[in-house]
């Protein structure tokens, strides 16, 4: 049996056992990457020499005690736009080809203090802007289930790093989905925090009032863990918030007797593939016979959700991306004449489509004549959405609906319709306006073997309900690897 098909607290337990050493988890998992990565196309950066160095190092921590943690020389992938210092970083973009930078990301920061092992950086939509990991400058990355559909995104070589047993876990950000929907295309398990309890420092910010870094892994165990690890106060992040609840694990009962869980009818409406509506109401009946309180409500604004926010994320990278014009690093042009034309054919030649299309975007709506028509339109419905789901939250413990509309569609079908891709968002994207916390886990299977994704979404600051939920209906079904990872 491969290490890397044992969760990421199963596989550390052994370590610490010193059933396996450290060396040897993370030689199978680049083994599997060196293996797997000409079909999957997960990584964008892989660093064997520094896993390897990295692997004795952690081991002589965990032999003379230093490392006790549950996640000491677990292998892991980060998303492709966390600073990793001395190794590339690229937010899958061209702009940033060879940009390595001088200090690391706070969450990874905190994984390699636990003595986790990074193998590399993950794939991405470009600046995490898209639904599918195919905005990509290095390629497209595929879904391990079935190599002719997407893996979603923008967290789509996270999603599918875990999902093809490539690493045990990995890191995503979330800024309108981006962690769940992929996991629930790629049959993993995958939480996006409440707002500010994960540093953003480090984080190549796209919207910065809406990014959250999260994990991806196999189980809701192996998340509360990760997220235990990653999340903490700091100083250097202005919107990180200060909390005592940190401990996710306890979280980890198989009890919700007497939980109340609300439906939103909304989200079972038009657009949703009738498969996944099956899958995900059949969840909330296990979770009913097990004791929750289960019922159908009305959440409204939900189809202003979209229009909000990307006019909104859209204004938010326009102003972040500004920084990228071939001055002090990254990719410029080689023939120009003066600096406003060297800054106009960089960002040219730099940025990929649907990048430019989201900075013009912003930069419209930010635009004098139209700051009022539509950007503060967009805050005071943001307003309003957070508002509608305070009033829910006075009600239930948890909001449980689909992670997405459909499963995974095939590569090349959402590119060529942008506003298609844009609507596939529509039951996470209120989660980030809001700043909620929500989870993304698998509840099935559509008639072509594609995984479907069940979300769970919490008040602020109430991980520990949706792990709860998440981890009681968790054990009504086992974990399926995909097809991929079983390949030998």
């Amino acid at each position: 049996m491969s290490l890397m098909s044992l969760t990421a607290v199963e596989l550390g337990k052994k370590i610490k056992a010193g059933e396996v050493t450290v060396k040897e988890a993370v030689t199978e998992a680049l083994d599997a990457i060196e293996k797997k990565e000409k079909t999957v196309g997960s990584f964008v950066t892989v660093d064997r020499e520094g896993a390897l160095k990295r692997a004795e190092e952690v081991q002589k921590q965990i032999d003379d005690g230093t490392l006790t943690g549950p996640l000491a020389g677990v292998p892991v992938a980060i998303k492709d736009n966390m600073c990793t210092k001395g190794m590339r970083t690229t937010c899958s973009s061209k702009i940033l080809y060879n940009f390595k930078p001088t200090y690391t990301a706070e969450a990874v920061k905190n994984l390699e203090e636990a003595g986790a092992v990074i193998l590399g950086k993950t794939n991405m939509d470009e600046f995490a802007m898209g639904s599918t990991t195919e905005t990509s400058a290095y390629g497209v990355t595929k879904n391990p289930w079935n190599t002719e559909h997407v893996p979603g995104g923008s967290s789509g070589g996270s999603c599918a790093a875990v999902a093809a047993e490539e690493c045990s876990f990995a890191l995503g950000s979330d800024t309108g989905g981006s962690i769940r929907q992929p996991s629930s295309f790629c049959g993993v398990t995958g939480i996006k925090p409440t707002y500010g309890t994960v540093s953003r420092y480090g984080l190549i910010a796209y919207g910065s009032s809406l990014d959250q870094i999260g994990p991806v892994a196999k189980n809701v165990t192996d998340c509360a863990t990760i997220l235990e690890t990653i999340a903490s106060y700091d100083e250097k992040d202005s919107t990180s918030i200060r909390r005592e609840d940190l401990d996710f694990t306890s979280a980890l009962v198989d009890d919700v007797k007497g939980m109340k869980i609300g439906i939103p009818k909304d989200y079972f409406g038009e657009g949703l593939d009738p498969e996944v509506k099956e899958a995900v109401l059949g969840a909330a009946k296990k979770l009913e016979e097990k004791g929750a309180i289960v019922e159908e409500f009305d959440l409204s604004l939900v189809e202003y959700a979209i229009p909000a926010y990307y006019v909104i994320a859209c204004a938010e990278a326009s102003s972040n991306l500004a920084r990228f014009d071939g001055v002090k690093y990254g990719y410029r042009t080689e023939a120009y004449d003066g600096l406003h034309n060297m800054y106009k054919k960089t960002r040219s030649e730099g940025f990929g489509p649907e990048v430019k299309r989201r900075i013009m975007l912003g930069s419209f709506v930010l635009s004098s004549g139209y700051y009022d028509a539509y950007y503060l339109k967009a805050l005071r419905t943001k307003a309003l959405i957070k508002k509608a789901f305070d009033e829910a939250f006075a009600k239930y413990d948890v909001i449980l609906g689909p992670a997405a509309p459909t499963t995974a569609p095939k590569i090349g079908a959402s590119l060529s319709d942008p506003i298609k891709m844009y609507l596939g968002d529509i039951y996470t994207i209120s989660v980030n306006l809001a700043g909620l916390p929500g989870i993304s886990l698998p509840c099935g299977k559509d008639k072509n073997g594609l995984p479907i994704g069940l979300q769970l979404i919490g008040d602020c600051f109430k991980e520990k309900n949706i792990i709860r939920a998440a981890y009681a209906f968790e054990q009504t079904r086992s974990y399926e690897h995909s097809p991929l990872a079983e390949q030998d």
